[in-house]
Formats: C-alpha cells, structure tokens, sequence
C-alpha cells in the first residue's frame, strides 16, 4: 500500500519537461498576443472574402490578380461611400453633438415634472436626475467607459498608430493568406500526423464558410438597418439628424445583442427632446426594425451560414469585450463559429457514428444469439 501511494504522487521527468514546455509556449504566446492578434484579423478578413476570389477564379482569373482586384475594388467602394456620404455625416453628428446639451436640459426637465407627479419632491431626488442628465457628468461617464473599451482593444497594440499599423498588416497578411492559401493549407496540415492531416485540410473550407458567413451576413444585416433607419428617421421627422444617426446604428449593429440598443439611444434622446409623438414613432420604427432583424434577417443572412446557439453568441461576444474590448467583441464570434465546425466535424460527427455502428452491432449480436443456442439443444 505504501509503494502504491508512493508511486501516485511521483513526478517523472518527462511531466516536468511538459510543464515547463507549456509554461514557456504560454509566456511566450503572451508576449506575441499582438501577432496573434493580427493572425486573428487576417484570417477573418481572408475567409469573408474567400467566396469572391473563388468566384473570380471560375472565370479563369489567376488567383493572385482576383486577390488584388478584389481588394481594389473593395479599397474603391469604401471611399466611394466615404465620399458620397462622409461629409453629411460628420456635419450632422457634429450638429448633433452641439445640441447634445440643450436636448438634455429639456431630458432633465421632462424627468423632474414626471417625478412631481409622482409626488417626489425630495431634494436629493431632484439633484439626482440633475446629475444624470448634466452634460459635464454624462459626458465624463461617456469617455470613461469608452476609453476603457478602446484600452481594451488598443491594450494589444500600445496605441492607436500601433492599431492603424496593425489593420494595415491584417489587411496586407490576408492578402497574402488569400493568394497562397493552396500552399499554406499543405505546409499546416502536414505538421500532423495521418489521417489527422486529411482531416484537417477537409475542415479548412467549412470553416471559412462559416467564419466567413458571420462577418458578410452581420456587415449585410447593419447595412440594410442603417438604410432603414435612415429613410424612416426622415420620414419620423428627424431629416436634420436621419443620416448620421443611421450611420451610427449601422456601426453599432455589427456588435450583436448589445449593438442595435446602443445605436438607439441617440434617436430616442433627439426624439424626446422633440416631444409630442415623435418619440412614440421613433421608438416604433426601432422595435420593428429589430424585430425584423431578430426574426427574419439574422436567421437568413446569419443564422443559416452560422448555426450557433444564441448563447454561444452572446458568450463570445461578453468574452471578446471583456479581453479586447470593441474589437474583440467583432472578431471573437467568427472564431467560435469556425471551432464549433471543428468541434461538429472532428468529434461529434464521429462520435454518433461509432455509437450508431456500436449499437448495430450489439443488436445483430443479440439475434444471433438465440439462433445459438438454438443449434446447441
């Protein structure tokens, strides 16, 4: 008894090689979390844009000048967009923000005559809602919470010229990730044993469907959202401020579940300060066109390519926020899509089959052996 309890508790010398192996791949992995990073980004932006190259390819363009065509034309259609409509935008969100005090004054008026009528009259709770809506506090509480989202995501990367540098190696590294994905798939998959790197190099295309699908359904879904929003804020009576808001709910939208709240609430405070039933419109044409999104957009551009539970989602997009800030809340999510394939392919799959066989051979084993018996008498 006393020699096996010895020999439980006893160390060899190859676990304490993985123990320092794993410490050392883990140290060294953190201080390479900024490449990693960009790895992130790159494959991303590689598997959403996987499906044009290939349609370039079918019409017999070499790869790699698909690739650079592609991101041309992309390159061409952002600043065409930028040119069309950035200048509207950035005035009106201007405007908006040097409004942004008086619509709280009348916020803050609005909050202090519906407490009267409740009978609160109490001092502090006056002071309270003064607070609340004082623009000094609001906007220290604003860029609070919004740097701390931006340390998060720019934590990795030092800075914001850090950040821009790192987008623009994404971009370029997909780039490269794209024209040579052929030979880069071999070299991967041949660091793994057989059958493993069959298996694997089977899994690459689902997954970058399925990566890819979640960025081109959500900037799809934002886009017709922004559109929408925009047309129905003009027709709501909010024409000075419909662009621009609509542009920022388009924004806020590629962020799931917590995106299109965020993107509601500069509506809703202009249309409360507007009064009479311009809130009541605005704060309809939103609950429809969230219902829409929920109901019919999401499951046809989203959630047919993706097919994750919604709590997956959510978890990915809380853990994404909570470790890298806006950025992560954008880029995790693909990523849990791709590793549920993984997951789906390489063990559930499998898992059912030898299940399935195991079963049918337990219920041929069962029939057989009646006739056994049969034959022994």
């Amino acid at each position: 008894m006393q020699t096996m309890s010895e020999s439980r508790f006893t160390i060899s010398p190859l676990n304490i090689l993985l123990i320092v192996v794993t410490g050392l791949l883990l140290v060294l992995l953190w201080q390479l979390r900024s490449l990693l990073l960009v790895l992130m980004i790159s494959v991303v932006l590689a598997s959403t844009l996987a499906p044009i190259i290939r349609s370039a390819e079918n019409l017999r363009i070499p790869r790699w000048l698909a690739v650079i065509l592609v991101y041309l034309g992309l390159i061409a259609i952002l600043t065409g967009i930028g040119l069309l409509i950035g200048p509207t935008v950035v005035e009106q969100i201007q405007r908006l923000f040097r409004k942004l005090p008086g619509y709280l004054d009348v916020l803050a008026s609005l909050a202090e005559n519906l407490a009267l009528r409740f009978g609160i009259t109490e001092p502090q709770a006056i002071d309270l809602i003064n607070q609340i809506f004082d623009i000094q506090s609001l906007t220290t509480w604003t860029f609070r919470s919004s740097q701390l989202l931006l340390v998060r995501s720019l934590g990795v990367t030092r800075g914001i010229i850090d950040a821009v540098f790192t987008l623009l190696l994404s971009v370029l590294l997909s780039g490269y990730m794209l024209s040579g994905s052929k030979t880069l798939i071999k070299g991967l998959v041949s660091l793994f044993p057989k059958p493993w790197d069959d298996r694997l190099e089977a899994q690459v295309i689902p997954v970058s469907q399925k990566m890819g699908g979640y960025i081109q359904g959500r900037v799809l879904v934002s886009a017709i959202l922004g559109i929408a929003i925009s047309v129905g804020l003009k027709f709501v009576g909010i024409s000075e401020f419909a662009l621009g808001l609509g542009v920022i709910a388009a924004i806020t939208n590629l962020i799931p579940f917590f995106g299109p709240v965020l993107g509601a609430i500069p509506a809703l405070i202009v249309a409360i300060a507007q009064g009479g039933w311009v809130f009541l419109w605005v704060l309809l044409l939103f609950v429809v066109i969230q219902n829409v999104e929920t109901y019919v957009l999401d499951p046809l551009l989203v959630g047919s390519s993706v097919r994750v539970a919604p709590l997956y989602q959510l978890l990915a997009v809380l853990g994404g926020a909570i470790v890298l800030g806006i950025l992560g809340a954008l880029i995790v999510p693909p990523w849990v899509a791709g590793a549920s394939v993984l997951l789906e392919n390489l063990y559930l799959k499998p898992k059912l089959e030898a299940e399935k066989k195991a079963a049918e051979l337990e219920s041929v084993a069962v029939e057989e052996k009646p006739s056994t018996l049969s034959v022994k008498r």
